[in-house]
Order: structure tokens, then C-alpha cells, then sequence
């Protein structure tokens, strides 16, 4: 890859990561899933990448740092999601529990 291709997979990564932050503002979070999965391969193509030059890594700061404010900004929009979706694999498992112990209970009847 040459540096001009390299900074701009990180301009294709910072894209999508803002795209992802769009989707968790609204509670999209199918849309979140599946962007995620475009901005992990996006990742795995940086892994070929050729030494950068001071200028292009001045330039990559910036785009990581755009990432990575997306990704913190995400991560707090999701933090409510992922506990009510906790609390509810909580209640269903509480409910499977009572459910076995009545099911054995009536049938050792």
C-alpha cells in the first residue's frame, strides 16, 4: 500500500465509525452491528501497511483521534442499551429457573 492508500483506508474507517455514531444516536443499533462489522474489516487492511511519512502521520493523528471520539461516544450511547439487555437476560433466566423447579415439582406430584 503507499501512504496516500494507507491514510486513505483510515479516512474509509473514520467514515464509517462516524457513520456507526449516527446509528447508535437514533438506537439503530442492527445498523451499528453491521457497520461494525465493515469497520473491523477496514481495520484488518491496515495490517499491510508501509512505514508512513512524518506529514502522513500528522495527517493520521487527526483521523485516529476522530475514531476514537467516535468510538468512545459510542460506547457510552450503548452502555444503557447493554444494561437493560442484561436486566433482561437477568429476568429470563430467573423465569426459566422458576419454571424448571414448578415443572419438577409437579411432576415428582
Amino acid at each position: 500500500m503507499t501512504n496516500s492508500s494507507v491514510l486513505r483506508q483510515y479516512e474509509i474507517i473514520a467514515a464509517i465509525s462516524g457513520q456507526m455514531l449516527a446509528q447508535a444516536r437514533i438506537a439503530q443499533w442492527d445498523k451499528v452491528v453491521v457497520l461494525g462489522e465493515q469497520y473491523q474489516n477496514a481495520v484488518k487492511c491496515l495490517r499491510t501497511i508501509a512505514p508512513l511519512s512524518d506529514e502522513d502521520k500528522m495527517a493520521r493523528q487527526g483521523l485516529l483521534k476522530r475514531i476514537l471520539e467516535d468510538d468512545a461516544s459510542i460506547r457510552l450511547l450503548a452502555a444503557p442499551e447493554l444494561s437493560r439487555l442484561g436486566a433482561l437476560l437477568g429476568d429470563v433466566k430467573r423465569h426459566q429457573t422458576v419454571l424448571r423447579t414448578y415443572y419438577q415439582t409437579t411432576a415428582n406430584a
